[in-house]
């Protein structure tokens, strides 16, 4: 009987998984429009897989996003330095490690969704993904790896914010649609 009620739990947790990153492939075909398009929703699944299904699969998540995201609409980056999507399931496992640890006992520990501690944890949360994609990525690997001679070279002021502040921005917005989203998802969960 235990058996079975674990089989359930890892089924569910699968479940999960999937549909969230079946929103995620979805959203990267938007991708280029704008990356506070795609950004966002991903930092959302990648949060709600924390919330819903544990930090290994928020992590399983992390690591499989920027793989769909390089067959899917591969930026001109991405494909010149392929060592940078290693560094982006990092930055996504960050943030997955960060809601896990710090964001969601400030979420469950409270009566109230938006408190001042879990604002104050999104914000960490999302902060913490962008200074490691900003240390690892914008600072190291694309002034190292991209070659002087290469026409990519103009643009690394905009690759470099695009993984520092924009990585801290699309966090928090995946945060503050957490915020909105949490609440039906919530009375669901504790319905089952």
């Amino acid at each position: 009987m235990g058996n079975t009620n674990v089989n359930v739990s890892i089924t569910k947790k699968i479940a999960v998984t999937a549909i969230l990153l079946a929103v995620c492939i979805a959203s990267q075909f938007l991708k280029n429009l704008s990356v506070y398009i795609t950004g966002p929703v991903v930092n959302l699944c990648i949060i709600l897989a924390v919330m819903t299904a544990g930090l290994s699969w928020g992590v399983i998540l992390s690591v499989i996003t920027p793989i769909t995201a390089f067959f899917i609409a591969a930026s001109p980056v991405m494909q010149a330095v392929p060592g940078i999507i290693p560094l982006i399931m990092c930055g996504n496992a960050v943030l997955a490690i960060m809601a896990a640890v710090f964001f969601k006992p400030a979420v469950l520990k409270s009566d109230r969704l938006l408190n001042l501690k879990s604002v104050l944890m999104a914000v960490i949360s999302a902060l913490a993904k962008g200074v490691f994609m900003g240390l690892t990525i914008a600072l190291w690997l694309l002034p190292s790896f991209i070659p002087a001679e290469s026409p990519l070279r103009g643009k690394m002021s905009i690759f470099q914010t695009t993984f520092s502040v924009t990585q801290f921005a699309t966090a928090l917005i995946g945060f503050v649609y957490f915020f909105i989203v949490w609440i039906p998802i919530r009375k669901t969960t504790e319905k089952n």
